[in-house]
This record gives structure tokens, C-alpha cells and sequence, in this order.
């Protein structure tokens, strides 16, 4: 009583009138309302099922929510009172988070909150650092000029979050080019902790290293360059060395003054002992008040993780650029310098040679090591400068800020720990293949009349369509027939010869992609590390190479047999997170298919439902065959597939699998208005949007080339649902991450290989690890339909229990 509220976007007061009419029930019953309702914008979970109409008919018979609860046995529908029993306590939590807090002690006195002029030099300087330009000019033009807003001092940053570190440098350093460029040698450490210091002062650096090879596990740091204001940087030497040739004409021990050897001491190789570098470093790369800005940081981080050093809080221009241009633009340094900066960086080949006379980054003079290195940083701090802003700007920041930026630590973690695998076994397996490769090849010169060398496409394509005669070879610009997996796959429909192939094209890449490769790359603890890109897939999946473990099949024996080999070391247990369907569930809930939906929430079989529906027979009698088609064709709209790419995958005819497509749509005719919406808006902006905002770019939806187009067209349906799978499954790793430091459950996560996550843990404490992974896996997005993960253990990768 006497409290009315006023509807901002309506222009109209709200009353206890109002409030009946749009929540069923008096103001003192909306929170026992909301609790049944839930919001999902708020992360409310409610009571599944409960909406509005349902909720306030229950409150008005019951009273109040713990009256319900209480009486919920006598509710006679028997599945609403199933649901509203199974999901007590989610209710009783959502009760608690949509009651306002109303005896919470006042931080200030009630007299002291009146409105009073605010600090004007606080507030330019704060509108100033926002890019608030608009509402700066209006505070101008309504302030007298003075001179303290005209010579606006900003303090030294202090400890808060990175992205307001960013602004702060902004307003300090503009990013415009700067029109000279002064590049430091740093070879002692009183001139190093001169920099180190003016980096806490600023409360910013840009960071780089230089180091011996590309595998951030394996190689070996040799410098590092700093940058705190645009056009100025300095390059650290730590571990360089005269080249190899020029050794015989350096002085002996004996010569000089104290001698000269590789790395240290000449006048040419003068550098801060290695150790000191590191030490004096250390506690900058550390210093929460101090954000360190990267190109790839991620690969930094890890190459002086080796060395004891970690680096927090950071920022990254590669992630940035991606996040703003996946799908449009490159994200390497050089590219964004020329694209964005209109400046050409030094090349890696101009300092170190290329071919046969490339020379090691360790081995390259100071002076042009300076050069290239310091550039390096330089470019990294203009470039953050304008891609933070940018962010701001398209409101993208969220994106980075949640998704991609704490994403970094997380990934850094798993790459350094690896997975161990079993060399034997990796080894018998190799000669197992070899075996079949054999068998293969005798089976494969038997149908084609006489030996070729079956890896070679040309070789191929004469003998199936010049000798053998078939049909359907295709010539491209090398005048050779094309023999890709979809050729031969088709052909593979009538003819043995190509069907085997294939086989044997399989046993050729598992044995050098997996069984002869891997046991190259273990260390000396049997442990691979794969590295995870993140700037690669346009929807915001995680790309692994060096070694990549997310191709390895899993539908196959033989893909099995090598996810046997990664094995858990002594005492622990492997234990596997895969998200169930999720794709074809966030198709469901984006596409807003109440069939689909309601199978999900009821856990049915979705595709023996689908076969169901689309073949008219009960559920019940749907063969395997017909689930088999449904499944393929569920799959398959998920990617666009055409009637041609689904008579391939079901062995039928063109036509027959166009009349499947057809009747699919019928059956759930939301899915080909989900198309349709998601190719328009794709046109439209030369983009989609997953359900947390990431933009998957897509440069083909205008091309002139139809099939260019028709590809961007399907990649456009695609993109939403795997990108929100891929942003999902990323918030999953970082919430998880954060929880097994804070449980100190000593479990480790290992790898991400695409819906699945797998993680190593002691045996003791395995039912511990799945207790806490399966719900934040689950939660990791709220949706119209259940996120559902299934977990098993063992002590290999490919066991299941």
C-alpha cells in the first residue's frame, strides 16, 4: 500500500490493478509467482513448464509457495505434479533470488543521498576515458571553461579490471601513428628496471618474446620486448649467440678481457644474464595492477611457464581482431598492421635468412634483432588501442571479456599439463595398420588388373575412369581427374575398387597422422601437448594441431583402438564430458520447435521420433534403418545439406532423398523458417549472431558464384548452432577451471575435443570430479531444453564406464 511504480516504456503508472492483471495475482503474491515462472534472463531456473497463466492459478488455490510444495501430492494432473515435486528446491532457490533484499544496513545515511553538482574533473576525465563524446561536448557547453578541465592529469591506473586499464591507456597514448619511432636496446638491468618501472607506473605494457621455434612447448626463450607508449619499445637479449661461422674468429678465454663465448660478453652480444633477465621480470609479468598486452599471448605465457613465470592480468589483439573480424580478416600481427595501421612490419625472413641459409632468431644481430622485436610490441599496444575501442563500439565486448580473454589461462593449463599415451601400444598399432594397408593394396591391384601407387590422385584417376571406364571423372585446371572423398564415395556406391580405396586412404592418415607421428611428439614423461588455436574457426570452435586430436575418428574401431592409446598416468582415471546432441537441441530452442522441445525435456529418442514422424509409422516399430535415415537427415539439416550430399550419405536417389528434405520441412516447418530468417539476416549484415553474441562473418553471401554463395548460405545455418555450442562449451571450461582450483579436487583437464571435454583425476576421487562437472556443464547456458552431458571413465581414453 501506497507504492506505485511508473512503466518507463509505456508512459503509464503501475498499480495494484495493473499488477493483477499481468501476474494474475495481488502485488504481495508476484515473488511467489516469479519463483514457479523463473527467468531466464536472470538465470532464475523456476519450475519447468510453469508459465504465467499456470503459476498464478496455483498460487491463487495454494497461497504461497511452501504451501504448494507441502500440498503438491494433491495437484491432479500427474505431470504437472510430477515436475513441480522433482523441481522443489530449484524453486525454493528461485524464491530466494527474486525476493529484494529489504533490511540490508545503508552504506550512508538517507540525508546524505540528495543531488548535488558532481566533481567536474572527474567526470571529464571519466567521460574522456569511456569515449563518451557525446555527453563530453554537452558537459562543455554547460561548464564555465577553467583551467583545470583544460589540463586534465590522470592518476597511475590502480588494480581493476583490465579492460578499464585499457581505456586508461587510450586517453594517455592516442592510437594514432606516431610520427617518429625510437627503438632500445636494453642490455643491463638498472636500464631494464628503469622500463619495468615505468610499465607500473602506466599500469599497461605491451609484451612480447622471441624464441627459438614455433612449439611453444618445446621452444626456448632468447629475448623479450616492451612497449609502454606508441612509437616507443625496447628488446631485451637474454640468450643470443654468434653464429656458428663466426665462432672460430671470436677471441679465446685467454684473449681479451675475461674472454668471450656463445651468448654473453663481447661488445656485439652484451646482454643481461639470463637468469637476471627473468628474475627482474618476474614480478612485473605477475602484478595484478599491470595489464599485459600480447599478440597470441597465449603462446608467450607458455614458453615462460617452462621457466617458472606467469603472466596476469592480459590482454590480447589477436583475440580481439577475432572476435570483431572471424570469418572477414587475418588475425597476425602484420595483417592487422596493414590493414589497420597502414604500416608494413619487418618480416621474420628479413632477419633470419629463408631456405637453406635461415639462421636461428638466436643467432641474428642485436641491432636487428631490436629492430624486428621492439617493432613487434610496438605494434601490439597501437593495434590494442584501436581493436578495445572497436570492441566497445559494436558492442562486442562482452564477448572477449567473458568467452575468449579468460579463456587464455585455461587453455594455458591444459597445453602444459598433455596427456600421457602408451608408445608400445601406439607402436603395435602402426604395424597393425601396416598389415591392413597390405592386405589392402594386394585386394585393390587385383580389381585394377595391375600395380599403381594408390596415394597418387593422377595415378588413380586414370585407372578408374580411362581404364575401368567410369563414369562421372571430372578434370581439374592440372588436367587430372579429382579423386576426393566425395568422388570416391560416390563411385564406392557401385564399384569395389574405390570403396577399397578408401579403406585404405583411412589406415594411411590414422597411421602417419596418429600411430607413427605421436609417439615423435611424447616428452620425456610419454605426454603429447596439443596446442589449441583460438583465431581459426569463424564460429568460435577451438582448432587443435601439433599434434591435432580432435580429427581422430570416433564412429570407427580403428579411431577407438587409437583413442586407447592416451592413457591415465599411475593411480588416476580418465574421465570424458560429452555434451549429448547438443547441436540439434540449440536447433530446437533457437528454432523454437515445440515437438522437438518437448521430446528433449521428456528425454526421448529424438531421431526414433523424428523417423516416427516423418515415415508415419508409431515409434515404437521405427527399425534401425529408419532411425538410421532419420538421424542422417537430423544431422544433415543441421549443415544445410543438400538432396545430392544426403542421397550420397543414405546410398538412395536424388529424388527420393529431396522428397526426405521435403517432408522433414513439413514435419517441422519452424526449422525452414529458422533457414530462411538466419539466410535473410546473413544477407542483410554479412554476419550471424550465436545466442551470446559472437558475429560469425561470412564473405560469400553476396558472392556471384553460385555455389560460392549456396556454401555461405549453409554455412550461415550452421554457424549460429555450433557457434553457440562452441561459446557454451567455453564457458563450461572456465567455470570448471575456476572450481577445481577452489575445491583443490587436484583434477586436471586435458584436452577439448569439440562437444566433449576430457579431464584426468585420481581414482579415489573421480565420483568427486563427475559430481562437480556434470551440473556446471549442464548450467552453462540456460535453455528452453535441457542441456544434458554424459560422463564415463577408464583408465584410457577410448574406455567406457
Amino acid at each position: 500500500p501506497g507504492v506505485r511504480m511508473f512503466d518507463a516504456m509505456k508512459q503509464k503508472p503501475i498499480g495494484e490493478a495493473e499488477v493483477k492483471e499481468k501476474f494474475g495475482v495481488t502485488p504481495d503474491k508476484v515473488v511467489e509467482v516469479l519463483a514457479l515462472i523463473g527467468d531466464s534472463s536472470d538465470n532464475v531456473p523456476g519450475v519447468p513448464g510453469i508459465g504465467p497463466k499456470t503459476a498464478a492459478e496455483l498460487i491463487t488455490t495454494y497461497g504461497n509457495l511452501e504451501t504448494l510444495l507441502a500440498r503438491a501430492g494433491e495437484i491432479k494432473q500427474p505431470k504437472r505434479r510430477e515436475t513441480i515435486q522433482q523441481n522443489a528446491e530449484n524453486a525454493r532457490m528461485s524464491h530466494k533470488l527474486v525476493t529484494l533484499c529489504h533490511d540490508c544496513p545503508l552504506p550512508e545515511p538517507l540525508e546524505q543521498l540528495t543531488l548535488r553538482d558532481p566533481d567536474q574533473q572527474k567526470l571529464h576525465h571519466f567521460l574522456e576515458a569511456q569515449n563518451f563524446n557525446s555527453l563530453l561536448a554537452r558537459l562543455k557547453k554547460s561548464t564555465p571553461a577553467s583551467p583545470s578541465l583544460a589540463t586534465v592529469t590522470h592518476p597511475t591506473p590502480t588494480p581493476v579490471i583490465a579492460r578499464e586499464l585499457a581505456n586508461a591507456a587510450a586517453k594517455e597514448t592516442p592510437a594514432t601513428a606516431p610520427s617518429t619511432t625510437t627503438y632500445t636496446l636494453v642490455q643491463d638491468l638498472p636500464t631494464l628496471q628503469r622500463w619495468l618501472d615505468r610499465a607500473r607506473a602506466a599500469g599497461h605494457v605491451a609484451f612480447d618474446t622471441e624464441t627459438t621455434g614455433l612449439n611453444a612447448n618445446t621452444a626456448e626463450l632468447v629475448g623479450f620486448s616492451l612497449s609502454i607508449t606508441p612509437g616507443e619499445a625496447c628488446y631485451v637479449p637474454v640468450a643470443h649467440r654468434a653464429k656458428r661461422e663466426e665462432l672460430s674468429l671470436l677471441p679465446s678465454p685467454s684473449e681479451g678481457e675475461g674472454g668471450v663465448g656463445v651468448g654473453a660478453t663481447s661488445n656485439t652480444l652484451k646482454q643481461i644474464p639470463f637468469a637476471d633477465a627473468l628474475a627482474a621480470l618476474k614480478p612485473l609479468l605477475a602484478d595484478e595492477a599491470v595489464l599485459k598486452i600480447g599478440q597470441n599471448i597465449k603462446y608467450d605465457a607458455l614458453v615462460l611457464h617452462k621457466y617458472g613465470l606467469t603472466i596476469s592480468p592480459i590482454d590480447d589483439t589477436m583475440l580481439m581482431s577475432y572476435v570483431l573480424n572471424a570469418g572477414l580478416h587475418e588475425h597476425g600481427l602484420d595483417a592487422m598492421a596493414e590493414r589497420l595501421l597502414a604500416h608494413a612490419n619487418i618480416s621474420y625472413d628479413d632477419v633470419t635468412g629463408t631456405g637453406k641459409s635461415r639462421i636461428s632468431f638466436a643467432e641474428v644481430p642485436l641491432e636487428k634483432a631490436r629492430d624486428y622485436a621492439a617493432e613487434d610490441a610496438d605494434i601490439t599496444l597501437r593495434l590494442s588501442l584501436l581493436l578495445k575501442r572497436e570492441l566497445f563500439e559494436k558492442h562486442l565486448l562482452t564477448v572477449y571479456e567473458t568467452l575468449e580473454r579468460p579463456l587464455i589461462p585455461v587453455l594455458l593449463a591444459m597445453e602444459a599439463r598433455g596427456i600421457k599415451v602408451d608408445v608400445a601400444y601406439l607402436r603395435d598399432l602402426s604395424r597393425q595398420f601396416s598389415t591392413e594397408m597390405s592386405r589392402l593394396e594386394e585386394e585393390i591391384y587385383a580389381l585394377a588388373g595391375r600395380n599403381f601407387t594408390i596415394g597418387s590422385p593422377k595415378q588413380l584417376g586414370e585407372i578408374l575412369f580411362d581404364e575401368m571406364g567410369m563414369q562421372g571423372g571430372r578434370k581439374g585446371k592440372s588436367g587430372a581427374y579429382s579423386t576426393d572423398s566425395e568422388v570416391l564415395e560416390e563411385l564406392a556406391l557401385t564399384h569395389d575398387l574405390p570403396k577399397k580405396v578408401l579403406e585404405w586412404r583411412k589406415f594411411a592418415k590414422l597411421k602417419s597422422t596418429y600411430t607413427d607421428t605421436l609417439t615423435e611428439q611424447v616428452d620425456k614423461e610419454s605426454r603429447v601437448h596439443t596446442c589449441y588455436s583460438m583465431a581459426v574457426a569463424s564460429t568460435g570452435r577451438l582448432s587443435s594441431n601439433d599434434p591435432n586430436l580432435q580429427n581422430i575418428p570416433i564412429r570407427t574401431e580403428e579411431g577407438k583402438k587409437i583413442r586407447e592409446a592416451f592413457i591415465a598416468s599411475p593411480g588416476h582415471v580418465l574421465l570424458s564430458a560429452d555434451y549429448s546432441q547438443i547441436e540439434l537441441r540449440l536447433l530446437a530452442h533457437i528454432a523454437d520447435i515445440p515437438t522437438l522441445k518437448t521430446a528433449f525435456k521428456e528425454g526421448r529418442d529424438i531421431h526414433a521420433l523424428t523417423a516416427s514422424q516423418m515415415f508415419h509409422v508409431p515409434v515404437e516399430e521405427v527399425t534401425s534403418d529408419l532411425r538410421r535415415k532419420a538421424k542422417t537427415i537430423n544431422f544433415g539439416i543441421i549443415y544445410g545439406i543438400s538432396a545430392h550430399g544426403l542421397s550420397t550419405r543414405l546410398g538412395i536417389s536424388r529424388s527420393e532423398a529431396a522428397n526426405y528434405i521435403g517432408s522433414y520441412f513439413e514435419q517441422y516447418p519452424g526449422i525452414k523458417e529458422y533457414m530462411d530468417r538466419t539466410i535473410d539476416f546473413a544477407r542483410k549484415h554479412g554476419y550471424v549472431e550465436t545466442l551470446f553474441g559472437r558475429r560469425c562473418h561470412l564473405r560469400g553471401i553476396h558472392d556471384k558464384n553460385p555455389s560460392m554463395r549456396q556454401f555461405s548460405e549453409r554455412a550461415a545455418i550452421n554457424a549460429p548452432l555450433q557457434g553457440t555450442a562452441a561459446d557454451i562449451i567455453k564457458r563450461a571450461m572456465i567455470t570448471i577451471h575456476a572450481a577445481l582450483k577452489e575445491k583443490n579436487l587436484e583434477g586436471t583437464m586435458l584436452l577439448q575435443v569439440h562437444d566433449e571435454l576430457v579431464f584426468e583425476v585420481q581414482e579415489s576421487r573421480a565420483a568427486e570430479l563427475k559430481a562437480l562437472v556434470k551440473p556446471l556443464m549442464e548450467k552453462a547456458a540456460w535453455l528452453s531444453v535441457p542441456l544434458t552431458v554424459e560422463i564415463s571413465e577408464g583408465k584410457n581414453w577410448g574406455a567406457k564406464g
